[in-house]
């Protein structure tokens, strides 16, 4: 991610971080988790994940559980020390805008909770469909969501400095980082909430999760 001053980088917030989700976060998280895991199935020959923005290695931990070989990466040190401490995944430092790993290097690029914290969020779109070989994961706030507009309202030291996405802003600039490249766009959203109801294709669910596919063949002309 590439915000300065931004809290992650905070020793105190990376050893708080995972209790939101075995806390307050618990019922979002299992929610979360849920639809990715659906949207996961647009990939079926896919086994290795880079996974950035991963944080503590939350979800990069959740990602190996299925059998993938996954790398986390971030900016934050105090972040990555925690992620390392838990293990799960291998991890790298580095920055969302430019991945230090070359072209059509990974399966798949995953996402989550990422994108509301990177100044330029287009930027690391095209840096995701650069690294990735067929696909790119997507976990975002929904803007137009109720759960969006309670996120932005309680602010504090993670909340005011997001950015969220409505699910027709995020095909918008997923095509816009990707251009031919994209073969297609799924997506769907949580219906918190309703938890019961589950995930549907409708633009005012909760969290958006994205199934980006992409042509996985280099440019004529490259390796």
């Amino acid at each position: 991610m590439a915000f300065s001053g931004h809290p992650f980088l905070s020793a105190s917030q990376a050893r708080q971080y995972e209790s939101w989700y075995s806390g307050p976060g618990q019922r979002s998280d299992r929610l979360e988790k849920r639809l990715l895991r659906k949207i996961l199935g647009a990939f079926p020959d896919s086994r290795t994940i880079l996974e950035v923005g991963c944080g503590t290695g939350h979800f990069s931990r959740w990602l190996a559980e299925f059998g993938f070989d996954v790398i986390g990466l971030d900016n934050s040190p105090a972040m990555l020390r925690e992620a390392r401490a838990r293990g799960g995944a291998s991890y790298v430092e580095g920055d969302a805008l430019a991945l230090p790993m070359p072209s059509r290097s990974v399966d798949l690029v995953a996402l989550i909770t990422t994108l509301e914290f990177t100044n330029e969020p287009l930027r690391a779109l095209t840096e995701a469909v650069r690294v990735a070989r067929t696909g790119v994961l997507l976990g975002v706030l929904n803007r137009t969501s109720f759960l969006g507009r309670r996120r932005r309202r309680a602010g504090g030291p993670v909340w005011s400095l997001a950015r969220f996405f409505s699910p027709a802003e995020l095909v918008e600039s997923v095509h816009q980082a990707g251009g031919d490249r994209v073969r297609s766009v799924h997506w769907r959203t949580t219906l918190w909430p309703l938890p019961l109801i589950g995930s549907l294709p409708i633009p005012w669910g909760g969290f958006i999760g994205m199934a980006v596919q992409l042509d996985p063949q280099p440019e004529k002309g490259t390796r």
